[in-house]
C-alpha cells in the first residue's frame, strides 16, 4: 500500500470536482418530467472518457496520476449510473412506461455511442489510429 496516498488524494480530489459539475449540471437543469440533466451528464462524461483514453493511452506518455485524477475521478463523481437508475425505477413507478423504457434504453444507446464518438473523433484529430480496435 506505499505510495497508495497519492494515488487515493487525486481520486478523491478528481471526484469532488466531478460531482460539483455534476452538481451544477442537475442544479441549473432540474428533472420534470425526463430527467435530461442525467442524460446529458452521462453522454457528457462518456464522451469525454473515450477522448481521455485514446490521449493517454496512444498519444501521451501521461503521468500515472493523470489516468486515475481525470477518468477515475473527474468523470467518475461526474457520471452517474446510480441516479440514472433511480430515476428509471422512479418512472417506472409512476407508470411512465414509455418514457421510462426510452429513456433505460436511450441512455444506454447514447451512452456508448459517446464513447465511440469520443475514441474516433480522438484518434481522427490527433492522427492515433493505431488498429487497437475501436
Amino acid at each position: 500500500m506505499r505510495g497508495e496516498g497519492s494515488l487515493l488524494a487525486v481520486v478523491a480530489l478528481g471526484g469532488g470536482i466531478g460531482a460539483v459539475a455534476r452538481y451544477g449540471i442537475a442544479h441549473a437543469m432540474p428533472t420534470r418530467e425526463i430527467p435530461w440533466a442525467t442524460l446529458i451528464t452521462n453522454v457528457i462524461g462518456c464522451l469525454l472518457i473515450g477522448i481521455l483514453m485514446v490521449l493517454i493511452t496512444e498519444v501521451w506518455t501521461a503521468h500515472r496520476l493523470l489516468r486515475p485524477f481525470l477518468g477515475v475521478g473527474v468523470l467518475g463523481g461526474f457520471t452517474t449510473f446510480s441516479t440514472y437508475a433511480v430515476e428509471v425505477r422512479g418512472l417506472l413507478a409512476s407508470g411512465n412506461y414509455p418514457i421510462a423504457f426510452g429513456y433505460l434504453f436511450g441512455t444506454v444507446v447514447a451512452a456508448l455511442t459517446a464513447v465511440l464518438v469520443g475514441v474516433w473523433g480522438a484518434r481522427l484529430v490527433t492522427g492515433a489510429f493505431v488498429g487497437k480496435g475501436s
